[in-house]
């Protein structure tokens, strides 16, 4: 008797049935994945030169589109970005080619084999560094030198005002931007510990600690110095020490009024555990409401990334959404509230 196939005869087209089954959800679930990341616009590397380096950039403009698109500058957050922020970006640039704009982005220094290192960098720097990029866009044709704005995240909200006093901005789009990075520290630390539910021992011990490197700040200790102080127990590099060393007295009142009169979309979430968001609206409203160009909207259910905070606990549901759903990510009405607010921009004649 041959033994070589020896699963009853029903049981072999069980199989058969249930492996063609899998296939077919693969190749949707592949299609469904391919589809989902496939968006609306046309995108192309480029480089800038800026102060003896080079920015490596992407420029996405409408699909299609022809002649000179009105412009989002993108200003990164806090960290190592790179120009889509992991394509993270790539809904946000979808929204905007929608209301027929162009967007620029770029890696940050030291990211993505770009040189330099973003945490050599002051905020004014970044500023210079936008600025300059913006007077690059200002000369390429396919772009409208008239209608450059600018679009930023949390740690870029002391940078977009200072751009303003540089160069001419049409618009700012800020996401829960910082108005004073040490009230927001401590705004996240007490909200950190207030989320993790710290005994009041422990919230003590941390917020005694957070003191102590407040004053090394103020005394301008080296590297070194806040090691010995701090027990060499903290993991912080001495370029990150150097690079908040630089920052940490930073706040956006004074560059503020450089927006007055611009059209701002502030955009803010209400689970933000990194930035006070009553704070910040009390300051964009004490410097820019009586331009008239102040637009305010509140994502209730938004985590300081404007991701819906009940997603962003689960790294399970994040990832899928992500994979699967990428502009589902964001809370509800975040892209549809940019793209409308561009749309809605007064364009020059």
């Amino acid at each position: 008797m041959g033994r070589g196939n020896i699963l009853p005869h029903g049981r072999r087209r069980v199989l058969a049935l249930t492996a063609a089954v899998v296939t077919l959800i693969a190749a949707v679930l592949g299609g469904v994945v391919v589809w989902q990341h496939s968006y609306d616009m046309e995108t192309r590397r480029i480089t800038i030169a800026h102060g003896g380096h080079t920015l490596r950039a992407v420029l996405t403009t409408p699909e299609g589109g022809r002649g000179r698109h009105p412009l989002v500058v993108m200003v990164h957050g806090d960290g190592p970005v790179d120009a889509t922020r992991e394509d993270g970006y790539q809904p946000l640039w979808e929204a905007y080619a929608r209301a027929g704009y162009a967007t620029l982005s770029w890696d940050k220094p030291g990211v993505n084999g770009a040189p330099g290192n973003w945490l050599e960098q002051s905020m004014d720097d970044r500023a210079d560094e936008v600025a300059a990029a913006i007077g690059w866009a200002r000369s390429r044709p396919e772009i409208d030198a008239r209608h450059i704005g600018l679009w930023g995240a949390s740690q870029a909200g002391w940078v977009m005002p200072k751009v303003a006093e540089r160069t001419e901005v049409a618009f700012v789009i800020a996401v829960a931007p910082a108005i004073n990075w040490l009230r927001q520290g401590r705004f996240h630390l007490l909200a950190e510990l207030k989320d993790r539910g710290a005994p009041a021992a422990e919230a003590e011990k941390e917020i005694a600690r957070s003191d102590r490197v407040r004053a090394l700040l103020r005394r301008g200790a080296t590297h070194r110095e806040y090691l010995a102080a701090m027990g060499g127990a903290d993991g912080m590099t001495e370029d990150r020490w150097g690079f908040i060393g630089r920052n940490h007295t930073a706040d956006a009142m004074d560059a503020l009024p450089a927006l007055r009169g611009v059209p701002v979309l502030l955009a803010l979430g209400g689970h933000d555990r990194h930035v006070d968001s009553a704070d910040t609206e009390a300051g964009y409203r004490e410097r820019l409401e009586a331009g008239g160009g102040l637009t305010v909207r509140h994502y209730p259910d938004a985590d300081h990334t404007m991701v819906d905070d009940s997603l962003a606990r689960s790294e399970f549901r994040l990832t899928v959404t992500a994979v699967l759903a990428p502009r589902a990510v964001f809370a509800d009405r975040f892209l549809r509230d940019q793209e409308t607010f561009l749309r809605n921009l007064p364009r020059p004649a």
